[in-house]
C-alpha cells in the first residue's frame, strides 16, 4: 500500500513539472518565432507571403502560458458591454423607428383635430350669427309694414336692398350649418383627440426609452424639450373639456390655445425629427 501510494505521488509530481516545462519552453520560444517574422521573406513569385500574418499578429497568437489561462479564465460576458444586444429586438431598426412613425402620424391627427375643432366652433357661432341677422331682417320688414300702413308711394330703396342681403345671408348661413351638423364634427373631434392623447402621449415616451435601451443615454436637447412641451399641451388642453361641455368661453378659447401651441412645438420639431430619424436608420439594424 505504501508503495502504490508513493508512486501515485511520483506520477503526479512528475506532471507538474512536465506542465512547468511546457509553459517555459513556451515563454522561451515566443520571442524567437517573433524575431525570425522579421526575417527576410523566401522566394515567392505568386506573392502568396502576402497572406501569412504580420510579425505583430504571430507575436500576439502565440503568447505565454500564463496570459493564455488568464484570458481563458476571464472569457465570460459582462452586463455593462452587453447593451448592443442585451435588448434583442427593442434595439433594432423596427422598434427604434415606432416613435417617428407614430408621431407623424399624430402630426397629421394634430392638424386634423385643429380642422374639426375650428369647424364645430363656426357650428356653434353660425346659429348666434342666424339669430342676429333674423333680428335685423325683422325691423326692416317691421319698417317696411309701417311705411304700408302709411300708404306710402314706395319703400326706399335702401331698406329694400338691405332686407334682401340680411335673407341671402340667412340662407347662406343656415345651408352652412347643415353641412357642417351633418359632418357630425363633435364626435370626430373627440374621437382624434382622445387618440392623440393616448397614442401620442404613450409613443411620445417610448422614444426616450428606446434611445437609452440602445445608447444607455438620454441626449438633452430642443428636439426632447420640445416633445415634452407638446405632451404637457395636450395634457392642459384635454384637461379642460369638462368645463367646456358647460359652456365655459374661457375653457374654450384656453384650449384652442394650448393646441395651437402644440401644433407649432410639433412643427418646429419636423427638421430635428427627421435628423434624428436618419441618424437611427444609419445606426441600428433589423429587426
Amino acid at each position: 500500500g505504501w508503495g502504490l501510494h508513493s508512486s501515485r505521488r511520483a506520477a503526479a509530481h512528475e506532471s507538474r513539472h512536465n506542465m512547468l516545462l511546457l509553459t517555459c519552453f513556451a515563454v522561451h520560444l515566443e520571442p524567437r518565432l517573433a524575431t525570425r517574422a522579421h526575417a527576410a521573406p523566401l522566394f515567392d513569385p505568386l506573392g502568396l507571403e502576402q497572406v501569412q500574418p504580420t510579425a505583430q499578429a504571430h507575436h500576439q497568437l502565440v503568447p505565454a502560458g500564463g496570459a493564455m489561462v488568464a484570458a481563458l479564465a476571464a472569457a465570460r460576458p459582462e452586463a455593462a458591454l452587453a447593451k448592443g444586444g442585451e435588448y434583442g429586438i427593442f434595439e433594432g431598426r423596427i422598434v427604434s423607428l415606432a416613435h417617428p412613425a407614430v408621431m407623424a402620424m399624430m402630426y397629421a391627427a394634430t392638424a386634423w383635430a385643429a380642422f374639426t375643432g375650428y369647424q364645430w366652433r363656426q357650428l356653434r357661432e353660425i346659429g348666434n350669427q342666424i339669430t342676429e341677422l333674423k333680428d335685423r331682417k325683422k325691423k326692416h320688414e317691421s319698417q317696411l309694414k309701417v311705411l304700408a300702413d302709411g300708404e306710402a308711394e314706395a319703400a326706399p330703396p335702401a331698406l329694400t336692398a338691405e332686407l334682401a342681403s340680411l335673407t341671402s345671408q340667412i340662407d347662406e348661413l343656415t345651408t352652412t350649418r347643415k353641412e357642417l351638423a351633418s359632418s357630425d364634427l363633435r364626435a370626430k373631434h373627440y374621437q382624434v383627440g382622445s387618440v392623440i392623447l393616448g397614442l401620442g402621449t404613450a409613443f411620445a415616451i417610448e422614444g426616450p426609452v428606446n434611445t437609452f435601451l440602445r445608447a444607455q443615454k438620454l441626449f438633452p436637447g430642443p428636439h426632447l424639450y420640445a416633445g415634452a412641451g407638446v405632451v404637457v399641451c395636450w395634457a392642459m388642453a384635454a384637461s379642460l373639456v369638462p368645463l367646456m361641455s358647460k359652456g365655459k368661453d374661457a375653457a374654450r378659447t384656453a384650449h384652442i390655445a394650448f393646441n395651437v401651441l402644440a401644433l407649432g412645438l410639433f412643427t418646429w420639431q419636423l427638421p430635428t425629427g427627421w435628423d434624428i430619424t436618419l441618424k437611427v436608420i444609419k445606426f441600428t439594424k433589423f429587426p
